[in-house]
């Protein structure tokens, strides 16, 4: 038996998180959030090259908390498996033997649910290296489940043991804390999001968000690719001193954007009638790192004819009229893919001086403290924090 927090099926507060989660996010920490803490089996998946992993940390994520508020949309209702743990950034050590991995490693899992991982052959997707875009992610070995974190039969990280493939495992290097360790997963997906992107040398970049995505997106950008300039869209104070450290050319707050976007570019500003100015003209490749309405209508309104929006964050709906006046790129970025290498890539990026000092603001919490911890996750822009965690083992 083991002690986890679970998400469960309720309808009732599932409507009130729809209702009043935008506005009032504290109540999700209170009785409004399908999520309780129980004692449960620990979970077991018996096909080969599964094992059982001790949870040593474990991130919340922006997409937990919009799962929790029922501001995720319903399109991803058909891709989990309810009741089931969450926790999909996960640093853990192996209860047993996993193939080539001794009981007792050090590893972060890649949450996506491959065919490899479900024991079906390779999908198209699979096939070329595109993991996160496995077709195959309602059928197989276990239960329905786009990654670990949203499915039944696997547990997740939220709880002191789950249950992975070895295709989603990677060693965590010697001398790598467990909090630079909580980091490699959203940087493999910050990566994911870099290659994406599609940046040519000079390039000027829009990152609107300075959150966790934002920050570790401005960073991926800076390091892998030849953008020139920068420009990322921050709230609050202290976010501007840890993006410009990671790599960007300068930080504006939201209401400054088309002014500074404006002045660098030449683009002209319009006012339509009862609705926000837009530029004609603006930067190449704009990236949404927050997936607010607000935030996907500023890259809309900042990019220029031609350009290219990213979608980093998951995206809330928005008047996409740019995009067709404009002709923009849509592109869509999702986890990370084997093809990328990317948690090779991020093991190596969050070994950078920036980024080590990022992680000693990791803040972790024992389970039972569950709805301090989601306050503290739904305030880290004012706060400071750029991760919060779980952390299992602990007790105080």
């Amino acid at each position: 038996m083991m002690l986890a927090l679970e998400m469960f099926r309720s309808l009732p507060r599932t409507v009130a998180g729809k209702a009043v989660g935008s506005r009032l996010p504290g109540i999700l920490s209170g009785y409004a959030a399908p999520l309780r803490l129980v004692t449960i089996d620990a979970p077991v998946v018996d096909r080969p090259g599964w094992a059982r992993l001790k949870t040593r940390l474990s991130g919340i994520c922006g997409s937990d908390l919009g799962m929790l508020s029922g501001q995720t949309s319903l399109y991803f209702s058909a891709l989990v498996s309810l009741p089931f743990v969450p926790g999909h950034e996960v640093v853990a050590e192996l209860l047993e033997d996993c193939e080539d991995l001794p009981a007792g490693t050090r590893v972060v899992v890649d949450p996506v649910l491959t065919c490899a991982a479900r024991g079906v052959e390779p999908c198209d997707g699979c096939a070329a290296g595109a993991t996160n875009r496995c077709s195959r992610i309602t059928v197989g070995d276990v239960s329905a489940g786009l990654q670990t974190g949203f499915c039944h039969d696997t547990g997740g990280g939220w709880g002191q043991q789950l249950t992975a493939h070895r295709s989603q495992l990677h060693v965590v290097p010697e001398g790598y804390s467990d909090e630079q360790a909580i980091l490699i997963e959203p940087m493999a997906c910050a990566v994911h999001t870099a290659l994406r992107a599609g940046v040519r040398p000079g390039d000027r970049v829009l990152v609107s968000g300075a959150g966790s995505v934002g920050l570790f997106a401005t960073f991926a950008l800076r390091e892998l690719t030849g953008a020139g300039e920068i420009i990322v869209v921050a709230k609050h104070g202290h976010q501007r001193e840890l993006a410009l450290a990671l790599g960007a050319t300068e930080v504006v707050a939201p209401r400054e954007v088309l002014r500074r976007v404006r002045r660098s570019t030449g683009a002209f500003q319009l006012k339509p009638e009862f609705s926000s100015p837009y530029l004609l003209g603006g930067v190449d490749v704009a990236v949404d790192a927050v997936g607010s309405k607000q935030s996907l209508e500023t890259a809309l309104q900042a990019t220029r004819a031609g350009g290219r929006v990213v979608l980093s964050g998951m995206p809330a709906p928005a008047d996409l009229s740019a995009a067709w006046f404009r002709e923009l790129e849509i592109v869509g970025t999702y986890a990370s893919a084997h093809a990328d290498d990317a948690f090779a890539k991020a093991t190596e990026l969050v070994a950078h001086d920036a980024v080590t000092q990022l992680s000693k603001s990791v803040a972790s919490y024992p389970l039972h403290r569950w709805r301090e911890a989601l306050d503290h996750a739904h305030s880290t822009g004012r706060l400071g924090t750029v991760k919060v965690a779980f952390d299992p083992r602990s007790t105080q």
